[in-house]
């Protein structure tokens, strides 16, 4: 999908339809209150499950005001769930938080996926807590969207098996995993950008350890049974996180529908509305195509926008320039939609793609476009990588978010072990 060229007439005629429909957002810090987001989330209080997208996960700003519509929405429009971009073990001791107080936010966030493990998620998790100590009848709950992931703890446990049943391979066995546990706090293909990457493809590691384990002679006896039984689990469970991670896989494209279901699954069991928190290629609700070469993407939102119709509201919430933490993010290139959310002269604003509009605005709502995307392998030189491409944004998202100036959030320090 190529971006159309758009004539000076209509640019001219978006820019102005922008400014004049733009509605300031006065506060990006999560504890910020009052009324300038109150007409977006009246507009998403009618849905069942409302997708907070952010074109990068490095920006405080992006990150303040999703914790901001994400409170307004359970404090006033009752959401009752909190999906997020982690595996199932980790989401449920997040919610063994929030709802228990089992831990604290710092302790349950260690092996959590890279991400979020910022304080800016301890905040919301804080919040979390405090509000469902105030309505012990009526909690919110966290929940991971990924299948059960391997954690560092998985790794120790392969080789306190074979340390203690097979001492003689446990330094061969752990030759392969010591590497590859790393992947735990830089993800593989983040590795590879930065140029620490051991070399040799973590899956073929994880595989490699798997079959050692398989081939080692089981010890006699229910304990050592048992343990073996576990090793082998875990094992599998190594293998399975990095075949199916951005560098296993061979890039971030995919089709896997599971995302979606859990948490479709999750409202039907539960009945609780949800707000879901990802990337913007995540919660589209449309196929969407990645990079230089639009790459073919199906995300949950397309998946959740198929099941629930318009019970699926999508935001995405983008910047314009700024800090991210170890890069510093030009202004976009002119062909991008934040090109043209940036000619609002606003700290902050939305604006909703659902609005009455001229004929020539629905068409350039409804015209393939181009959006910034930044991963953990951005690059400011090549910023015209850093994109992903839609049919149409007013089908991909209902509304947008655009930050003027952005800067990083604060990360947790690294886990012990990690």
């Amino acid at each position: 999908m190529t971006t159309t060229s758009t004539s000076t007439d209509t640019a001219d005629a978006v820019h102005r339809w922008l400014r004049d429909n733009a509605r300031p957002v006065h506060g990006t810090d999560a504890a910020d209150t009052g009324p300038d987001l109150r007409t977006l989330t009246d507009h998403l209080a009618a849905a069942t499950v409302v997708g907070l997208g952010e074109s990068t996960r490095f920006s405080r700003q992006t990150y303040g005001i999703r914790d901001r519509i994400l409170r307004t929405l359970i404090t006033e429009h009752g959401f009752r769930a909190l999906a997020i971009q982690d595996s199932a073990r980790s989401g449920a001791r997040l919610d063994a938080y929030v709802r228990a107080g089992v831990g604290d936010p710092h302790t349950a966030l260690a092996d959590a996926w890279r991400p979020l493990r910022t304080a800016e998620t301890v905040t919301t998790l804080e919040w979390l807590r405090a509000y469902n100590i105030d309505h012990p009848d009526d909690r919110v709950g966290v929940f991971g969207i990924r299948p059960a992931d391997a954690e560092p703890a998985d790794y120790d446990e392969v080789l306190a098996y074979a340390r203690r049943w097979a001492p003689d391979r446990a330094e061969e066995l752990a030759a392969h995993l010591t590497p590859i546990r790393s992947a735990h706090r830089i993800d593989e293909h983040v590795q590879r950008h930065q140029g620490i990457h051991p070399g040799r493809p973590f899956a073929e590691d994880a595989r490699a350890a798997l079959t050692l384990l398989h081939s080692l002679p089981q010890p006699a006896g229910p304990e050592a049974a048992a343990a073996y039984s576990t090793a082998l689990d875990r094992a599998r469970l190594i293998v399975s996180f990095h075949e199916n991670s951005v560098a296993g896989r061979g890039g971030f494209a995919g089709d896997d529908p599971q995302p979606a279901r859990t948490i479709i699954d999750h409202h039907r069991t539960t009945g609780a509305r949800i707000v879901y928190w990802d990337g913007i290629a995540h919660t589209a609700g449309i196929e969407i195509g990645l990079g230089p070469a639009e790459t073919r993407f199906h995300g949950e939102g397309s998946g959740l926008r198929a099941y629930f119709g318009t019970g699926y509201l999508s935001v995405a919430i983008g910047f314009h320039h700024g800090d991210l933490g170890k890069v510093i993010a030009p202004v976009p290139a002119p062909e991008l939609i934040d090109a043209d959310l940036g000619t609002v002269d606003l700290p902050a604003y939305f604006v909703d793609l659902r609005d009455d509009a001229p004929p020539e605005i629905r068409r350039w709502r409804a015209a393939p476009a181009q959006m910034r995307v930044i991963s953990g392998v951005y690059d400011p030189a090549a910023d015209a990588a850093a994109r992903l491409a839609v049919s149409s944004p007013a089908a991909a998202f209902d509304v947008l978010v655009h930050i003027r100036e952005t800067s990083p959030v604060h990360w947790l320090p690294d886990p012990a072990g990690g």
